[in-house]
């Protein structure tokens, strides 16, 4: 094993980089611009591939004031099939997200025969073929993917049905193959939501209804639909494939399960924003080039905290779309990742004394003619709308804070949480000074206090810095709180806490979901003091702005989110803590989250139950699959090194016996070894045991020991083989160090 580490490292070495050639267009390069959307049937090409009539009932359909009948999806599958078949398309895929964190796809050719009858005998011949049918659904098997009990094996029934908001597209692979594929939802034979897209659609439309309606009351009849925005800035770990190779836990897991961190890692701060490698920069140029063909708006990307840890942000999108491309970009990596020889972690956790990983969901709301209603403008006092709809977050966030909690509950996510690295588990919002001083001085009934001027500042907004050279420095109001898993940044609310390998749909399912109830609140409340005028008055909407100042403050804080301090606070304040999946699971089938969810209609009781039970048997499975992974590892892996080791040293003392020499260091390294190892041998039997036990279990009890034992077990195991790997000498280690997977 320790040839095949030396091998692995010379090949990284000396392999040489993959060339990918920019397009051009005569004797420069294509810009992005032209680049993007090349593979998209987006609206602009629809409406020149189709009928006028038949554009602008489809129009009609996307905007909820018609159905899609099935002439108008004939026609739009046929210059769909013209348009893929152009561009190298020989097939076509339903692709939707079961609940599984990443999506699915059944792939169907256009190819289809057709027979006629010649001089009376059969005739079979072979056409390209795509109904409207096929278009608008499909048929998967709902029993085989995780559906909390609402299917049962021999209830195999399923649809995926086309998402007429989001785009198709076309994806190309090996041998010049393309594929057009088809955002769908997935759904039971009984109409069940049995994937990620489905309710998070929902939720749009319920918190499209009731923002729409506080909108009216306000006075504005024009704006007929909300939309939710989001931007993914997404994390990831990349490192050298034939080093990922020979580590079985990267494999399986997903993480590392032992191994200890590099004498440099991130200590020196010079990893953030340094300088892209040469190797990942080509392979991270490959993929942005693959996402701007189908459509998705890549804008930022750079090194993170972490060594081989990097980060990919694009341009805020309406949600559902958003999450599409976040997986689709997710996707991609993984794919051009290969073709470099790199493996790109997605894991929030995969290495040990370094930062993990998160997907920062940056989330708004926008009117139909483009206004964001979390626009506080340059005088946040006087914005009222502005306020009205920063309160009813506010309130939804501290009312339903256990609920959102459970949002970004995993077993990979749990290793990040609240580790100085990222949000702790506590929920809570961060505002910024100027806003905080706004609600302080609504609540107070007084003046807003005038921003002082900040140190080395002119007037309070610029900032100078005594170099004539250079030009005004604007100062935003509010500075940034990366300690807030909840935190207002200008414009919209980052929720930090989101794993890294999640879908982002669900927790901004469960957003949605609170922020619209508590909005309906906020407009019963202005409503009701109104009266009979036609529209409130200031006096009316800020009584109504104080009202939930005043019972959502406990949920606001401005400080340092990683301190114990904070910790302290929160629990004198009544907030939730919840340290554990399983406690964060139980948050979605308490009373007061079933009333939410139900009631409103983005979930059944039914499949609210089965996401509960589905996440509680992932959690399990997870750590299942780690601890398996693990006390294989140290049975064939470590323990054999250490035993080889022992007897060399034990050759050793022997010969130096025989030569009249005292080997006093070998014979103490040697004690050592054999008192790590027989603790190390105690401890993986232990976990054996463990695992034994977790997989006799069922039901809620498997979960919540494989959490309360598993994790333990696992801890222990690992700290011992940790400290072998500090003793055993590096030839004979079996799996590839730190040192080699990170710098």
């Amino acid at each position: 094993m320790a040839a095949a580490r030396t091998a692995a490292i010379q090949e990284n070495v000396e392999r040489p980089p993959r060339n990918i050639d920019w397009p051009t267009v005569g004797d420069r390069q294509l810009f992005p611009s032209e680049i993007y959307g090349a593979d998209v049937f987006d609206r602009k090409t629809m409406a020149e591939a189709l009928p006028k009539p038949v554009f602008q009932r489809f129009c009609k359909q996307v905007q909820g004031r018609q159905q899609l009948d099935r002439p108008t999806a004939d026609a739009i599958a046929f210059a769909a099939r013209i348009w893929a078949m152009q561009k190298g398309a020989t097939h076509f895929t339903h692709w939707f997200q079961p609940q599984t964190g990443t999506t699915a796809e059944k792939h169907d050719s256009f190819l289809t025969l057709k027979s006629t009858i010649i001089n009376g005998l059969e005739e079979t011949y072979a056409i390209d073929y795509f109904s409207g049918g096929q278009l608008m659904q499909a048929e998967p098997d709902a029993s085989s993917f995780p559906n909390g009990g609402i299917r049962s094996t021999f209830e195999a029934r399923g649809y995926t049905v086309w998402d007429t908001l989001s785009p198709m597209f076309i994806r190309r692979g090996p041998h010049n193959t393309a594929t057009l594929y088809i955002p769908s939802v997935f759904i039971g034979y009984n109409g069940e939501a049995l994937d990620e897209k489905s309710v998070l659609l929902r939720s749009n439309e319920i918190l499209s209804v009731a923002a729409v309606k506080l909108l009216n009351t306000l006075g504005d009849k024009e704006t007929k639909r909300i939309t939710t925005t989001l931007g993914c800035e997404q994390e990831y770990f990349l490192v050298d494939r034939a080093v990922y190779n020979l580590r079985p836990d990267l494999k399986i897991a997903g993480r590392t399960l032992l191994g200890n961190p590099p004498p440099k890692h991130q200590q020196l701060e010079d990893h953030y924003f340094g300088a892209i490698p040469s190797r990942v920069l080509a392979c991270i140029a490959e993929a942005e080039y693959e996402c701007a063909r189908v459509g998705v708006p890549v804008k930022t990307r750079h090194n993170e905290v972490a060594p081989n840890q990097f980060e990919v942000a694009p341009i805020f999108e309406e949600a559902s779309i958003a999450v599409d491309h976040n997986l689709l970009t997710m996707g991609i990596l993984h794919q051009v990742a290969h073709r470099h020889k790199l493996k790109v972690l997605f894991h929030e956790k995969p290495f040990k004394g370094v930062n993990g990983s998160g997907k920062h969901a940056n989330w708004s709301m926008q009117t139909d003619t483009g206004d964001n209603l979390l626009d506080p403008s340059s005088t946040p006092e006087t914005n009222y709308r502005f306020l009205l709809f920063l309160v009813a977050i506010l309130d939804a966030v501290y009312k339903h804070g256990g609920l959102i909690r459970s949002s970004i509950a995993t077993a990979s996510n749990e290793h990040r949480l609240g580790a100085n690295e990222a949000p702790p588990a506590i929920v809570s919002a961060f505002l910024g000074a100027q806003l905080a001083e706004v609600l302080d001085a609504i609540e107070e009934g007084r003046d807003v206090k005038p921003f002082s001027a900040p140190s080395g500042s002119s007037d309070g907004t610029k900032l100078d810095l005594k170099i004539s050279t250079l030009p005004p420095i604007a100062r935003d109001f509010t500075d940034r709180n990366r300690t807030s898993p909840f935190a207002f940044t200008g414009n919209k609310f980052e929720f930090r806490a989101v794993g890294s390998k999640q879908s982002p749909s669900f927790p901004v399912v469960l957003l949605n979901a609170a922020v619209a109830k508590s909005v309906d609140l906020v407009n019963e409340a202005l409503i009701a003091i109104k009266g009979d005028k036609p529209v409130p008055s200031e006096d009316d909407i800020l009584a109504v702005v104080r009202q939930f100042v005043v019972s959502s403050k406990l949920v606001r804080f401005e400080g340092n989110g990683y301190s114990d301090e904070w910790v302290a606070e929160a629990a004198a304040r009544g907030l939730p803590n919840i340290k554990s999946c399983p406690e964060a699971f139980k948050q979605l089938i308490t009373e007061s989250s079933a009333e939410l969810l139900v009631s409103q209609g983005v979930l059944s009781s039914a499949e609210l139950h089965s996401r509960y039970h589905i996440q509680l048997e992932k959690y399990a499975k997870d750590l299942l699959i780690e601890g398996e992974t693990l006390f294989g590892m140290i049975d064939t892996g470590v323990l054999p090194a250490s035993f080889t080791y022992r007897k060399e040293l034990a050759d050793s003392i022997n010969s130096q016996a025989s030569a009249g020499v005292e080997a006093v260091p070998e014979k103490k390294l040697l004690t050592q070894l054999t008192e790590l190892s027989v603790k190390l041998q105690d401890a993986n039997e232990h976990l054996k045991e463990a695992v034994a036990k977790v997989e006799s279990l069922h039901g809620d009890e498997q979960g919540i020991y494989a959490g309360e034992v598993l994790t333990v077990a696992m801890e222990e195991v690992r700290k011992y083989s940790d400290a072998l790997e500090t003793k055993v000498a590096d030839k004979y280690w079996p799996f590839p160090k730190y040192t080699e997977l990170l710098l």
